[in-house]
């Protein structure tokens, strides 16, 4: 079983580019199925979800060949419209997949999605979109099958604002006939790269970044060459650790706007922060301030993907925080692990009571899902003593390597296989 051995203490200095945010490029290599000839998406992550979402798209039919971190993919003959089993229940971003080759094919079979396991994550929003644009969808025990001879148009409405959701119904909407109109839509930026992909490809949608997006139905798309933006959660982890261990890092390819309520609370705790055009400069301090009581709201708001690392960082800080988690109801499993490294905190109700000026301490702790095991990086980077982290197959979904990253701003952090491992 492969583990992360860190030897804790050290600042981290020095200067790294972010990788192309994951959650972009899942629905924008979904959406190429829209369009037949040959794409080229650039400054795609390589991660396990990436290659989840691949090998998929290969058994649907599409040609596809990695050159660095572009991918180029021939998507003219889609030989089935069923996703495999198997594979859809890896990643529950495979969810995408529903409303292209439905628009394209009128036609689609899935089963239910898998994914991290951090509480409940129904995809009920994501089938009455379908419906109300024309789908006739028949939901058995471990599959849903839907088909559609011509989508029309429709408003809708959406009672909480799913960023998948509002992806899949955008994507579902642009070969519809008529006009579409998402209310309460999500806002994340993922969902404004998708949209000036599309319009890339000649659709024709409005309004993504804002609470309702209009998509005006076209006939059909165009093959493109495009690039996707980089991943504000990666620049904010790293902008954490860099705070966390009191060092100073240097971030290139960063939008820093898309970090907005993240920078704000490293600001409160203490840390320096300048920007300059796509480059965001951070330093950390001795000192951690407390930053009070947080709560996680959908864009632009405290991000949920943040969590865990942001809890991280008041553990060290001085006073009480808390913070409470309202976007899923079993995103606090990394709590167990941190106080397993010395961290005070009490979890209840998805509320966690934090008193900072924690000492932590070097343990052997699991990565429970994608952001927690980030989190326990950080944490082993800031600790006293040796950390080892398990759960790798969780923090591979996101991050790029992510002990490659950290050497490079001094970490001492190993990717091992099995338990004899030392720094």
């Amino acid at each position: 079983m492969d583990q992360f051995v860190i030897k804790g203490g050290k600042p981290l200095y020095g200067t790294v580019r972010v990788q192309g945010a994951k959650n972009a490029a899942l629905p924008i290599l979904a959406a190429t199925l829209m369009a037949g000839g040959i794409h080229e998406i650039r400054d795609v992550p390589r991660l396990s979800d990436i290659e989840v979402m691949n090998r998929i798209l290969k058994a649907l039919g599409v040609k596809l060949r990695w050159d660095g971190n572009n991918v180029k993919l021939e998507t003219s003959t889609i030989k089935s419209t069923h996703i495999p089993e198997a594979l859809m229940r890896q990643m529950r971003s495979s969810i995408f997949l529903m409303g292209p080759l439905l628009a394209r094919t009128g036609e689609v079979t899935v089963s239910r999605p898998g994914g991290c396991a951090i509480g409940a994550r129904p995809i009920d929003l994501h089938l009455k979109g379908l419906r109300l644009l024309g789908a006739e969808i028949r939901e058995e025990r471990d599959s849903i099958h839907c088909s559609a001879g011509k989508l029309t148009g429709a408003e809708i409405h959406l009672e909480l604002p799913s960023v998948g959701a509002t992806e899949n119904i955008m994507m579902a909407a642009v070969l519809a006939e008529g006009e579409t109109v998402i209310k309460n839509a999500a806002r994340e930026p993922e969902i404004v790269d998708l949209q000036r992909f599309l319009n890339r490809m000649g659709a024709e949608v409005h309004g993504a970044g804002t609470s309702t997006i209009t998509i005006r139905g076209v006939k059909r798309l165009q093959p493109v060459s495009y690039e996707i933006i980089p991943d504000r959660i990666v620049a904010g982890t790293l902008a954490t650790a860099a705070v966390a261990t009191a060092g100073e890092v240097l971030l290139t390819h960063v939008v820093p706007d898309h970090l907005r309520s993240s920078l704000e609370i490293l600001d409160r705790a203490g840390a320096e922060i300048r920007i300059e055009g796509d480059a965001l400069w951070v330093r950390g301090s001795s000192r951690l301030n407390a930053v009070g009581d947080l709560v996680t709201e959908p864009y632009p708001g405290f991000p949920t993907d943040m969590q865990p690392q942001i809890m991280v960082l008041l553990a060290l800080s001085e006073g009480r925080n808390s913070i409470s988690e309202k976007i899923f109801d079993g995103r606090l499993k990394h709590v167990r692990e941190l106080v397993r490294m010395g961290a005070d905190l009490e979890a209840g109700d998805n509320r966690v009571e934090i008193r900072g000026g924690s000492r932590l301490i070097g343990a052997t702790v699991d990565a429970t899902d994608l952001r927690a095991g980030a989190a326990l990086v950080i944490a082993g980077l800031a600790a006293e003593g040796t950390t080892r982290v398990t759960g790798l197959n969780h923090i591979d979904r996101g991050y790029e390597r992510l002990d490659l990253t950290f050497q490079r701003l001094g970490g001492q952090i190993q990717r091992h296989s099995g338990k004899a491992v030392s720094l």
